[in-house]
């Protein structure tokens, strides 16, 4: 089965154990690289028009209006379709207990029935959250496979742990 990673992730100033810290390279694209050495498979990364705030603070508070609002970001580029591939590695951080708005944006643009995806999340306490379940309810015709929460602030220590999903 022809796979592929796409997911959305964002540096800059982030959340780690109760404290701010500035990143070059946010924890899903760690992940996001980690499955593509792991599986070979082609990585696309979701990237919003206009990107949220640089400040942890304000991004957050941004994501919050965003989903509030029920808003679907205009994204920087999509593949044209997904067609050539059965499998769709999906990862995120957790927003406000699911994915980012620009995900809402990027899934909503295909008919993704008949794939599995598998997603993956990155948070620092709250988990998959509800992002399983509005997966399903944005794709019906998709599998949603098991989903891996990965802790954000051990995510360069999660390749043993990726490696095991991955294989199941």
């Amino acid at each position: 089965m022809a796979a592929l990673i796409v997911y959305y992730s964002r540096a800059g100033e982030n959340y780690f154990c109760g404290a701010l810290k500035r990143v070059q390279t946010g924890n899903t694209e760690i992940a996001a690289q980690m499955i593509h050495s792991l599986t070979g498979a082609p990585l696309f990364k979701i990237e919003p028009l206009y990107p949220y705030s640089d400040s942890y603070n304000d991004c957050i508070a941004e994501a919050q209006a965003d989903q509030r609002a029920g808003a679907r970001p205009e994204l920087k580029a999509c593949p044209e379709n997904l067609d050539g591939y059965d499998e769709i590695y999906l990862g995120y951080p957790n927003y406000w207990g699911t994915m980012p708005m620009a995900v809402f944006a990027f899934l909503e643009r295909y008919d993704l029935s008949g794939k599995v995806i598998h997603p993956f999340c990155t948070h620092e306490g709250s988990g998959m959250g509800r992002s399983e379940g509005d997966l399903r309810k944005l794709c019906p015709g998709a599998e949603i496979a098991p989903g891996l929460p990965i802790h954000g602030s051990s995510v360069r220590q999660a390749e043993e742990e990726i490696r095991r999903w991955i294989q199941k």
